[in-house]
C-alpha cells in the first residue's frame, strides 16, 4: 500500500524570494510524514506502508498535475496534502475525487499554513470532494521540525482509515452459498460492496467443496499436514450434546478429515494456490481475490455435512498448521454484513476479528436469580453474552497479552508461546445434531475478562443504504461456576464472551440494555482495542453514517466539510453529509 504525499507551496519566484525561502521546510514537513507514516502504519501482511512524495513542491497546477501523473503510475490510495504557508488553493488541489484526502497546514505565523488549509477545505468542500484537515493546537517556530502529538494522531488514524480503504478496493467478496436461514445479512447486496467499498461479489454454490473433495482439488501433502496438526493441537471436547446418540468414532474421524479439508479449499477459493496452479488446476488455483468470504451452512449444508465452524475459525485465526499469518474473513451463514463490519476491524487494527451472536442481555437482577450470587463490579450494571458456533477466531480466548492485560495482537506480534496457549485453551465440541445433522466441530473456549473491544456492525436501511453502529467496551471475568450456568441455559459447546459496553449516561449508551435493545441486527462483529475514532474515520471516507457510538467528542475524526451540515448535533450532520456526497465509488 502507498500514500501520496504533496508538500504544497506559495508559488511566487523572482526578486522576493517567497518560494526559494520555504522550499526547505515544505519539503522537510512531506519528509517528516513520510517518516512517521512508514514507521507507523502497516497492512494486513505485515507490510509497512510507503509514501511516495512528490518529486518537487507544487506551486500552481502545472505540477499538481505532474505529481498527479505520478501518483497514478505508483498506485497510491490516498493523498496528503502538507504545507507551512499561503499557496494557491483550487490550483494547488488533488482533484481525484477516488482516493481520501487529507490536508495538514503548519501551525506557524510566518506565511501560516492554516490559511491554506482553510482555503483549500473550502474549495474541497465546493467541489464536493471531502477531505480531514490537521492543524496543530500550538504555535511552532518555523524552524520547529517536531510533528506535535496532536498532529501524529490524527495524521495516523487517517493513514490507518486511508489504508484499509486501499486495501478493500478492487478485491471480491466470495458468497458461498446463498442466504441462511432467512438472515437478511446474507442477502448480499452487490450495490454496497461496489459504491461503498470499490469490491466486487463472486458467488459460488456450496456444493463446490464437494467436487474439489472428490476430485481431490487440493494440496495432498499439506492436507496431511494440516490434519496431523489438528489432532495434536486442537483438543476435542466430550460430546456434551448427544452423549451416547451422538455420531460414532469413524463419523467423528471423518468430520475432522472434512473439517481440515474445508479449510484448505476455502482459502483455495478466496486467495488462489501455486500447488492448484502447477497440478493442471489452473482455473482453480486462481482464487477469487477475495479479501473477505461468507459461508451459508445452515442449512442445505449442515443437514447432511460437517459444519464450516472450524473452517472458520482456524481461518479466522491468526495462526493455524504453517504457524503464524495473516488472519482471514470467514462470515458464519454467509452474514456479508457482519462480514464487511469484520474487514473494516481487521483493517483497521490488523488484529483477528471476532464474530457473534448477540445473544443475550444479563441483567444484574437476572444473574442473581440464575447465579446464586451478586454480579462482579465489571458487570454490576449488566452485560451482554456474544455467542456464535462460528467465525469467532480462536485468538479471542484471550491469551495473548499486550501491557499485561489480555489482548489479540498482529500476528507478526504474537508468540509462539501465546499462540500455543490460545489453542491449549480452546476445546472443540462435537456439533449438536438437533442443529448440525450432518456432524462437525465448533471451538468452545471463554474469552479472559479485562480486554478492551470494539464491537460493531453495518445495517442496511431501505431508501437510506448503509449505517453504521459502534460499541466499545470490555470483556468480563466471571467466576467459572456462575459463567457455566449461563452458558448452560444457550450453547455451551460455543465460544463465550461477556460483554460490557462503556456507558455514557445518554441514548443508546444510557444503559447496557439500552446497547441490547438498539443494535440492529442478531450479530456483531468485534475487535481487541477501543478503536471507535478509527472506525468513525474510515465510515466518513466511505459516507456510511453512524447510527449510535459512545466515542468522546474529542476522539471523533471526520472531514472538514461535515461541519457545513450541522455543528450541534454531530450524528444528524453525519446522515446529511454522507448522503449528501453519496458512496465513495458512485
Amino acid at each position: 500500500m502507498k500514500i501520496g504525499i504533496r508538500p504544497t507551496i506559495d508559488g511566487r519566484e523572482g526578486e522576493l524570494g517567497v518560494r526559494q525561502g520555504l522550499e526547505e521546510q515544505t519539503m522537510g514537513m512531506a519528509l517528516s510524514a513520510k517518516d512517521l507514516i512508514e514507521s507507523s502504519v502497516k497492512d494486513r501482511f505485515g507490510k509497512p506502508v510507503s509514501c511516495v512524495v512528490a518529486d518537487g513542491t507544487i506551486g500552481g497546477v502545472a505540477e499538481a498535475a505532474a505529481c498527479q501523473a505520478k501518483f497514478e503510475r505508483e498506485g497510491v490510495c490516498a493523498t496528503l496534502t502538507v504545507t507551512p504557508c499561503w499557496c494557491y488553493g483550487s490550483e494547488t488541489m488533488d482533484m481525484d475525487r477516488t482516493t481520501p484526502k487529507a490536508v495538514w497546514g503548519f501551525n506557524g505565523t510566518g506565511y501560516p499554513g492554516a490559511v491554506y488549509l482553510a482555503a483549500v477545505a473550502a474549495a474541497y468542500t465546493q467541489k464536493g470532494i471531502p477531505c480531514f484537515t490537521i492543524y496543530g493546537r500550538d504555535v511552532q517556530d518555523p524552524d520547529d521540525r517536531r510533528i506535535t502529538d496532536d498532529v501524529k494522531e490524527r495524521l495516523l488514524n487517517w493513514a490507518r482509515a486511508a489504508v484499509s480503504v486501499g486495501q478493500m478496493r478492487g478485491k471480491s467478496y466470495l458468497s458461498i452459498g446463498n442466504v441462511s436461514m432467512g438472515i437478511a445479512g446474507s442477502i448480499v447486496n452487490p450495490e454496497l460492496f461496489e459504491k461503498y467499498f470499490g469490491m466486487r461479489c463472486e458467488y459460488k454454490d456450496m456444493s463446490e467443496f464437494i467436487r474439489r473433495v472428490e476430485n481431490g482439488i487440493y494440496d495432498p501433502a499439506e492436507y496431511e499436514k494440516a490434519l496431523a496438526w489438528a489432532k495434536a493441537n486442537c483438543r476435542e471436547n466430550e460430546d456434551i450434546y448427544n452423549g451416547e446418540g451422538g455420531r460414532s468414532r469413524s463419523q467423528k474421524d471423518s468430520d475432522w478429515e472434512w473439517s481440515v479439508k474445508m479449510a484448505l479449499i476455502m482459502r483455495d477459493m478466496m486467495e488462489g494456490s501455486e500447488y492448484l496452479k502447477e497440478n493442471g488446476f489452473g482455473e482453480e488455483g486462481a482464487g477469487n481475490n477475495a479479501i473477505a468470504s461468507g459461508f451459508q451452512g445452515q442449512r442445505q449444508w449442515t443437514d447432511f455435512m460437517p459444519n464450516g465452524d472450524f473452517m472458520e475459525s482456524i481461518l479466522c485465526s491468526s495462526f493455524d498448521w504453517n504457524g503464524r499469518r495473516a488472519p482471514m474473513v470467514v462470515a458464519t451463514e454467509n452474514d456479508c454484513l457482519t462480514g464487511l463490519s469484520m474487514l473494516m476491524g481487521y483493517l483497521l487494527t490488523n488484529t483477528a476479528p471476532l464474530f457473534s451472536d448477540v445473544r443475550t442481555y444479563w441483567s444484574p437482577e437476572s444473574y442473581l436469580r440464575v447465579t446464586g450470587e451478586a454480579a462482579p463490579e465489571a458487570a454490576k450494571d449488566g452485560m451482554i453474552h456474544l455467542s456464535n458456533s462460528g467465525a469467532t477466531c480462536v485468538d479471542a480466548s484471550g491469551w495473548q497479552e499486550k501491557d499485561g492485560r489480555p489482548a489479540i495482537k498482529p500476528f507478526w506480534d504474537i508468540t509462539d508461546d501465546e499462540a500455543q496457549k490460545c489453542l491449549d485453551n480452546t476445546l472443540w465440541t462435537p456439533a449438536n445434531l438437533n442443529c448440525f445433522r450432518g456432524g462437525g466441530y465448533s471451538s468452545t473456549f471463554r474469552t479472559r475478562g479485562g480486554m478492551p473491544l470494539t464491537m460493531t456492525h453495518i445495517n442496511w436501511v431501505d431508501g437510506l443504504g448503509p449505517v453504521l453502529q459502534i460499541a466499545e467496551g470490555y470483556s468480563v471475568e466471571l467466576p467459572a461456576e456462575a459463567a457455566k450456568k449461563l452458558e448452560d441455559r444457550t450453547d455451551p459447546g460455543w465460544p463465550s464472551t461477556f460483554f460490557v459496553p462503556v456507558l455514557t449516561g445518554s441514548g443508546a449508551f444510557t444503559d447496557v440494555y439500552s446497547v441490547m435493545d438498539k443494535w440492529g441486527a442478531n450479530h456483531g462483529a468485534s475487535v481487541c482495542g477501543h478503536v471507535g475514532d478509527l472506525y468513525i474515520t474510515l465510515a466518513a471516507m466511505l459516507r456510511i453514517p453512524v447510527n449510535m457510538h459512545n466515542v468522546a467528542e474529542g476522539r471523533v475524526y471526520r472531514p472538514s466539510a461535515w461541519n457545513e451540515f450541522g455543528t450541534s448535533c454531530a450524528e444528524g450532520a453525519d446522515y446529511r453529509a454522507c448522503a449528501n456526497f453519496g458512496p465513495l465509488y458512485k
